[in-house]
């Protein structure tokens, strides 16, 4: 079977664990210290603070950009259910927008339509590896003077105008889970520009831990610490992101040429000036001889994992729907769930493997 996603971990991974384990110092250390460190190179970004998932990082980035109870947080209703479960976190009110039909993030030009006098900011979302339109989130942001809280988790080494995934927003956040781009199988990064926002996330994953030489606290935390372990085999995936992105890339350009002229398939858009990274390849199955749902069927008998990245649009659940929400009103995002399926494109592909991806697809033109 060829699966949906492999991490691509070698022996520097095990050899960089194994000299943490030695060390003895095995929780946050000198390793999250070099993460942090070097990730502001990745993301462009002059903080970054090591926590030990995207959730904590994208929680952290709420809490420090200050979104409290009753306030309003805009966001798209097409994204892992984290973006808005953070919201709820800080007891403020996740508002949606609906999506774009090419790239499947938020439509820019919806936004403003949205803006109460209780909106305090706007949580972006790189979906599958591509920058939203910040040209006019930017501009949106500065005149009702919001917040931007970009949601890079699936994003890292992404840009746009040579600008990278991270930079776009007053804080951000990126995931290592062990599907991603880069993994150390559960860790998050939380970047900033914001030196204040930067000393808040230190103390918010510490439990609020002011005296790390002592027992004083200035306010409520978590634990939400990244161990040395983890940010040793981020280490190594670091050393390797440009040939994991540069893989990506090609294999989902050869997917995309095989697969752009069948009839109701629709490949990945990549905008004008946008280097995509895709962690998910993301097709739409529309007019096509079978339905999404019978596509991924047919190519499982082949040997062909594939996964629905998101069967429902996030208003729509049960614990979101008591804002009021309802079928109908995000119908975009909520017509592109019934459609969109994603394919296999990391790393370990095989131009067999690609070709039989293409080919169990094409034979049923």
């Amino acid at each position: 079977m060829i699966p949906i996603a492999k991490p691509f971990l070698g022996e520097e991974e095990i050899k960089a664990v194994a000299n943490v384990l030695k060390s003895g110092i095995i929780a946050q250390g000198p390793k999250v210290n070099e993460i942090e460190e070097k990730f502001t190179k990745i993301s462009g970004a002059k903080y970054a603070v090591a926590l030990n998932s995207g959730t904590a990082a994208l929680h952290t980035a709420l809490k420090v950009a200050g979104i409290k109870e009753n306030d309003e947080v805009i966001t798209t209703p097409f994204t892992f259910i984290a973006t808005a479960n953070t919201i709820l976190m800080q007891q403020a009110k996740p508002v949606f927008v609906d999506i774009e039909e090419d790239t499947f993030n938020i439509d820019a030009e919806k936004i403003n339509e949205k803006i109460t006098k209780k909106t305090k900011a706007i949580v972006t979302v790189d979906l599958f590896g591509h920058l939203c339109d910040y040209d006019v989130i930017d501009e949106i942001a500065e005149k009702n003077n919001l917040i931007i809280i970009e949601d890079a988790c699936q994003a890292v080494n992404a840009e746009y105008k040579d600008k990278k995934a991270g930079s776009f927003g007053d804080v951000a956040a990126f995931s290592f889970y062990a599907t991603k781009n880069i993994t150390c199988a559960e860790g998050g990064m939380m970047v900033t520009g914001n030196k204040d926002f930067a000393g808040k996330a230190k103390l918010f994953r510490q439990h609020g831990r002011a005296d790390m030489a002592g027992y004083d606290y200035n306010d409520i935390g978590y634990n939400y610490r990244m161990t040395d372990i983890n940010a040793a085999i981020l280490l190594e995936q670091l050393k390797k992101l440009d040939f994991l992105t540069k893989k990506r890339i090609e294999n989902a350009q050869y997917l995309s040429e095989g697969l752009g002229g069948i009839k109701g398939i629709g490949v990945p858009a990549v905008k004008k000036g946008h280097k995509h990274v895709f962690h998910q390849y993301t097709i739409k199955v529309d007019g096509f001889k079978l339905d999404r749902d019978e596509l991924a069927k047919h190519l499982n008998k082949k040997g062909i994992a594939s996964s629905i990245f998101y069967p429902k649009s996030l208003h729509l659940c049960e614990h979101i729907k008591k804002f009021g929400y309802g079928g109908g009103d995000f119908p975009v995002a909520e017509e592109l769930s019934k459609q969109v399926l994603s394919l296999p494109v990391h790393p370990h592909l095989t131009k067999e493997q690609l070709d039989l991806i293409i080919n169990s697809i094409a034979e049923l033109e």
